[in-house]
């Protein structure tokens, strides 16, 4: 259900020389996330890798229900959305700008990202289905091939 995009970099004989240029969900699994009686909290971070890349990622997830809950919805306030994506923008800053690009997209395959920032949100509010919903590359890494 994710969508990996590749860059052709170099072609040299029959050989293709691709690179990363973004990640995004399918549709269809954006559509089976979003239900009624819960908040989608999405948040946006620009980070920035040790090789030079600068990427925006995007992430999304979900207010769950408590257990031993009366209520049917389970909504967030708006200061707790805010909270939320100032803490899934701290974890960004910490975890991503310390490893390459390389090192980041092998931690968007099992979307253990995604776990982490549950974790470390169960305090604000409890979260379900946060998943990285997609990657943009900003800006390349400088070559220095000539």
């Amino acid at each position: 259900f994710r969508k990996f995009k590749l860059v052709c970099e170099d072609v040299q004989g029959k050989y293709c020389y691709t690179n990363f240029h973004g990640m995004d969900l399918t549709r269809d699994k954006l559509c089976s996330l979003v239900r009624k009686w819960q908040t989608l909290i999405e948040a946006h971070v620009d980070v920035k890798t040790t090789d030079g890349y600068l990427l925006r990622v995007f992430c999304m997830g979900f207010t769950k229900r408590v257990s031993k809950q009366i209520k049917k919805a389970a909504y967030a306030k708006s200061s707790q959305s805010a909270s939320y994506q100032k803490e899934d923008g701290r974890h960004h800053d910490q975890g991503s700008s310390t490893e390459d690009l390389k090192s980041f997209v092998n931690k968007l395959i099992p979307d253990s990202i995604g776990k982490d920032i549950e974790k470390e949100c169960m305090d604000i509010y409890p979260l379900h289905d946060v998943h990285i919903r997609k990657v943009k590359v900003l800006k390349k890494a400088p070559n220095f091939d000539a």
